[in-house]
C-alpha cells in the first residue's frame, strides 16, 4: 500500500496537498492516516469509473435488445408487451410524467398504468430489467425453434409388421415387411386397426400411411390364403371376411385426416384403400394395379363404389375389371391420386408439405373432414358389407382356388 506504481496510479489531482508523501510513489511515514485518507479519495473516483463502464455496457445492451426485440417471430403475449413498453418509458423518460387518460380510454390506460406501476425504478434499473426481459423472450423463441426443427420423434411399441411413430404432429404407419414388398399379412391387418385406433385418439393432426422400401404395398399376403387346414376353408374365408370388414370400416371411421405417400408400386387392397383416403402423394416411379379378377376375386375398400365416383366408371372398369395398370401420372389425370412428385425429391417436398399441414388446427380439420365425408359414411359402411360378403364366396370358388394355385406355381419358376 505505500507504493502506488501499477496499483492505484493516483494522480497529483486526485491526492492534491492532501498527501504530499504519497506523489510519485514515495514512502509514506504517516502510515495509516495517509492511506486512510488516499483511499477516502481513491476509492470513489475508482466506483465512478466503473459506474461509467457499465454505464455504456448498459445503454450498448439496451439498444442491442431493442434491435432483437423487433426480430421476434411470436408474440410475447399482451401482458408482456405492457411490460416492456413500461420498462422502455421508465429506461428512456424516467418515472411516469404524463397525465393518467380516461377510464374508456382502454388502451392508454393499460399502458399508463404498467408504467406508473414501475413508480420511481431508476433508470439504469429499467434498462437493466428491459434487456433482461428480451433476452429471455429470445432465449425461449431460440429454444422453441430448436425443438420445433428437431423434434423427438416418439416411436409407437407393440408392433412386429408395421413402424408407427409421431413427430410434428404426424402419427406415420409404415408398412414394414420389404422382404415381401409390404404384403399384408393377417398380422399386419390387425396391427394397422390398432394404429388407426391410436392414431385416432392420440394429440396427432394428421396419420400417414406410407411403405419401408421400394414397394408401397404389394397387397394381400397370398399366404393368407394357404395357411387353412384341410376342411377349415370356410372357416378361414369367413374369419378373412371379418377380418377384412373390420379393417376397412376403420379406413371409413377414421375421424382425422388420413394421407397416403405412396412411396412406390401399390397392389390390390393398398390401391383401394386410397379412395378412403384424404390425400394421396405419389412418387413418380409408383404404380397402381388391382389385378382381382386375375385372381379370381372382386374389388374391396368400397372401390366397387368409390372409383367410379372418382374417375368414371368407364376408367373404374378399366382398372377394377381388366386389371389395368396405371402410371402415377395416369392416376393422377384420373383423380385416384392428388399430387405426383419426382422420385428424388418426393420424401422432401412431401413430409414438408405435411408438416405444414400438421400445424394447422387440429379440431377444425377433424370437423371439416366430418362435413365432407359424414353424409357418406352409412353409404360407405354398407357397400364394405357387401364387398366383404362377395369376396367371402370368392375366396372359396374354384376359380380363385384355382388363379391362387397358378399365381404360385408361376412364383415357383421365377
Amino acid at each position: 500500500m505505500h507504493t502506488n506504481e501499477g496499483k492505484w496510479k493516483i494522480s497529483d489531482e486526485i491526492v492534491g496537498s492532501r498527501c504530499r508523501l504519497f506523489k510519485n510513489g514515495r514512502s509514506c511515514k504517516g502510515r495509516y492516516s495517509c492511506v486512510r485518507r488516499v483511499q477516502a479519495l481513491c476509492i470513489p473516483a475508482i466506483h465512478l469509473h466503473m459506474t461509467a463502464a457499465t454505464m455504456q455496457v448498459s445503454q450498448q445492451d439496451f439498444e442491442k435488445a431493442q434491435e432483437q426485440l423487433k426480430l421476434l417471430k411470436k408474440d410475447p403475449g399482451n401482458e408482456v408487451k405492457l411490460k416492456l413498453y413500461a420498462l422502455f418509458k421508465q429506461a428512456t423518460e424516467g418515472p411516469c410524467n404524463s397525465p393518467k387518460p380516461g377510464m374508456l380510454d382502454f388502451v392508454k390506460k393499460a399502458k399508463w398504468d404498467a408504467w406508473n406501476s414501475l413508480g420511481n425504478l431508476s433508470q439504469d434499473n429499467a434498462k437493466q430489467k428491459y434487456t433482461e426481459l428480451v433476452s429471455s423472450l429470445v432465449s425461449a423463441e431460440s429454444s422453441s425453434q430448436v425443438k420445433d426443427a428437431a423434434p423427438e420423434e416418439s416411436r409407437h411399441d407393440g408392433y412386429e409388421t408395421i413402424i408407427v411413430t409421431t413427430k410434428n404432429n404426424i402419427t406415420k404407419i409404415m408398412f414394414n415387411r420389404p422382404e415381401r414388398k409390404n404384403a399384408i399379412s393377417h398380422k399386419m391387418y390387425r396391427e394397422i386397426i390398432k394404429a388407426l385406433e391410436e392414431a385416432a385418439k392420440n394429440d396427432s393432426t394428421i396419420a400417414v400411411i406410407t411403405g419401408n422400401g421400394e414397394y408401397y404395398c404389394s397387397g394381400n399376403d397370398l399366404n393368407n390364403f394357404t395357411n387353412a387346414e384341410a376342411g377349415e376353408t370356410e372357416k378361414m374365408a369367413k374369419n378373412g371376411a371379418v377380418l377384412l370388414k373390420e379393417f376397412v370400416a376403420h379406413f371409413i371411421d377414421f375421424p382425422k385426416p388420413l394421407i397416403a405417400v405412396v412411396n412406390g408400386p401399390a397392389i390390390g387392397i393398398s390401391v383401394t384403400l386410397l379412395g378412403l383416403c384424404d390425400i394421396v402423394y405419389a412418387s413418380d416411379t409408383a404404380t397402381f394395379h388391382t389385378p382381382f379378377s386375375q385372381l379370381g376375386q372382386s374389388p374391396e375398400g368400397c372401390s366397387s363404389y368409390l372409383f367410379p365416383k372418382i374417375m368414371g366408371l368407364a376408367k373404374a372398369n378399366e382398372m377394377l375389371l381388366f386389371n389395368k395398370k396405371l402410371t402415377a401420372a395416369e392416376a393422377c389425370a384420373q383423380g385416384l391420386v392428388t399430387e405426383v412428385f419426382p422420385d428424388r425429391t418426393f420424401q422432401k417436398e412431401v413430409w414438408a408439405r405435411l408438416k405444414a399441414y400438421a400445424s394447422l388446427p387440429k379440431n377444425s380439420l377433424a370437423v371439416s373432414k366430418q362435413l365432407l365425408r359424414g353424409l357418406e359414411k352409412e353409404k360407405l359402411h354398407a357397400v364394405n358389407n357387401q364387398e366383404c360378403e362377395v369376396l367371402k364366396e370368392r375366396w372359396l370358388s374354384d376359380e380363385c382356388l384355382n388363379a391362387i394355385v397358378s399365381f404360385f406355381q408361376k412364383k415357383s419358376k421365377l
